[in-house]
């Protein structure tokens, strides 16, 4: 994080959170109040200071006030760099490492990265399926279908090779992904944390 979000944190280190306004969709835009944020200074403040909790809440640290990110799908939406073989995060950190892959019931793809669970944005999906196989050669139709079709939670016969890996495929339902994957979509302050006055419901 900046060194003046640091050292504002340290000097007002009660400063009641923020919850319900601000928003990270599919897309990798930032939202507030539900619309994307489009100064180019404020993306890159908050990309530079969005961090996570030990309950899996993500939040934009501005200043000594944390706002919670309210999460469309994973905590990054994942897109590729320009030389096409590697993947970036929408807040600009190469992906360097992937542990598991994860297929949705919609067809949406989530790896598990160092910085957290990242999407794969939608429109990237044709060429990560040029990634899918089944025993060493591409997979057809069907045992996508059928991939698609398993249960949440089981490793289907299909890999992915990305990030210079091989993974898995594991079914997993959308709304299965934020206890499997660590992550908190609607964050809000716990018990006993003071959440600032005037945030929408």
């Amino acid at each position: 994080m900046d060194d003046w979000v640091l050292r504002a944190i340290e000097r007002w280190p009660n400063i009641p959170a923020l919850a319900g306004w601000l928003g990270l969709d599919r897309r990798g835009r930032w939202l507030i109040r539900g619309e994307p944020i489009r100064h180019s200074r404020i993306i890159e403040t908050i990309n530079r200071n969005y961090g996570c909790d030990a309950h899996g809440r993500w939040f934009f640290q501005n200043g000594p006030q944390r706002g919670y990110i309210t999460l469309a799908s994973a905590p990054f939406v994942l897109r590729r760099t320009e030389d096409s073989e590697t993947l970036v995060t929408h807040t600009n950190l190469p992906v360097r490492r992937a542990q598991g892959a994860f297929l949705d019931e919609e067809g949406s793809l989530v790896l598990a990265i160092e910085q957290g669970a990242g999407e794969i944005a939608g429109d990237e999906l044709e060429w990560v399926l040029r990634g899918l196989q089944r025993s060493g050669r591409n997979v057809r139709d069907e045992e996508l279908a059928d991939a698609l079709a398993a249960p949440s939670g089981e490793i289907t016969a299909l890999t992915l090779h990305i990030c210079g890996v091989e993974l898995p495929i594991i079914r997993l339902d959308f709304a299965d992904a934020p206890v499997r994957l660590n992550f908190v979509r609607n964050p809000q302050p716990l018990e006993g944390e003071r959440a600032a006055s005037g945030a929408p419901d």
